[in-house]
């Protein structure tokens, strides 16, 4: 239902429960996409701060302030930058930081918005530093300066522009450059969703998709989702696939358990390559401390593979803590495994307790 178009490949989009969307995500989500705040789930606050922003600049006939979307992948980033241009009655232009290397470029995209228009810049703190410093004055004042030429002879010619809104999104808010974060005028963080979220996320698009899915079939997968609706979404189209082989085609609890396991994702929202850094962290190294490189190669995986992909969740769930020794497991993550941690790791640091308590 919310999610953003993430088109950089990575290790990430070739799993079930990776927040990338791959090019059927991509597909899926333009129909799934809704096209209103009313419509849109979660992130209440973000909706209601938003909505008074757009409102206040239609009430006035001007275009919206800037608006700068944080958070993860698969929140709804791009969702939001259509419904705002949707709101304002505005066309939308869509295009990535990745893209914009040069300043000519970002010129040549600016010089031909309409008034009003929307610009939804993707993944904005991966544009080059010409480009972002061509980008402060067009925020600020409407206006670019043209370079035509070379050494000495390079004439700057001012380009004015008409007033438009840019809705910039990144998943790294904190690699932003303070003199661009703070020319947005509304600035909102996206956050996970929680399951009773996500089981309305996953009710909704089942209608759209014309999936029979019971609310006990829902919250199976919402619990499995690791809060992203992107990942709930390609969960339930991977459940209806098993339900329409093995059974009737209706999801209930029973279907949907069924089914993950068979694309072996547990009842955290854990896939297989969670489970192999839990698995050699707690077997082949005691619950750790275990350094990443050493770490990445018991799994066979690539250091940033388990560094980028595999342990931010890990972390959030509370299964994994990095520390300035090395990666350690918590509590949580032998019991959630099934298994019995030496009395040395059974502290909430994962370290022996003073006193061997």
């Amino acid at each position: 239902m919310n999610w953003d178009d993430t088109t950089d490949a990575t290790p990430d989009t070739e799993r079930l429960v990776g927040s990338v969307a791959d090019r059927e995500d991509q597909a899926v989500e333009a129909a799934l996409r809704p096209k209103d705040l009313g419509e849109f789930i979660g992130q209440e606050k973000v909706r209601e701060q938003l909505d008074l922003v757009l409102r206040a600049a239609l009430a006035r006939g001007a275009t919206a302030d800037h608006v700068l979307l944080s958070g993860a992948p698969g929140l709804g980033k791009t969702t939001l930058s259509m419904i705002i241009a949707a709101e304002m009655g505005a066309p939308i232009r869509i295009t990535s930081g990745p893209a914009i290397q040069h300043a000519g470029d970002l010129a040549a995209i600016l010089s031909s918005l309409q008034e009003g228009e929307v610009l939804f810049l993707d993944e904005i703190h991966r544009m080059s530093r010409p480009a972002e410093e061509m980008l402060y004055m067009a925020m600020e004042d409407y206006r670019v300066d043209v370079i035509v030429g070379k050494g000495p002879g390079a004439t700057a010619i001012p380009l004015e522009l008409p007033p438009f809104t840019l809705v910039g999104a990144t998943t790294r808010a904190g690699l932003l450059p303070p003199p661009l974060r703070d020319r947005f005028g509304f600035t909102a963080h996206m956050e996970f969703y929680e399951p009773a979220e996500l089981e309305r996320v996953i009710h909704r698009s089942a209608n759209l998709l014309d999936v029979e899915i019971d609310p006990q079939g829902a919250a199976e997968i919402a619990g499995r989702s690791r809060g992203t609706p992107r990942i709930a979404n390609r969960l339930l189209r991977r459940v209806r696939d098993y339900a329409q082989v093995k059974a009737d085609g209706h999801i209930n609890r029973d279907i949907a358990g069924a089914a993950l396991r068979v694309y072996e994702v547990d009842g955290r929202g854990l896939d297989r390559l969670d489970r192999a850094v839990l698995e050699a962290l707690l077997k082949l190294f005691g619950g750790g401390p275990v350094g990443l490189s050493t770490l990445a190669v018991a799994v066979g995986e690539e250091r940033e593979t388990v560094e980028e992909v595999a342990e931010p969740f890990l972390v959030r769930e509370g299964l994994l803590a990095r520390t300035p020794r090395g990666r350690v497991a918590t509590p949580a993550a032998w019991t959630h495994l099934g298994l019995t941690a030496p009395q040395q790791t059974r502290g909430t640091s994962g370290q022996q307790d003073l006193f061997g308590a």
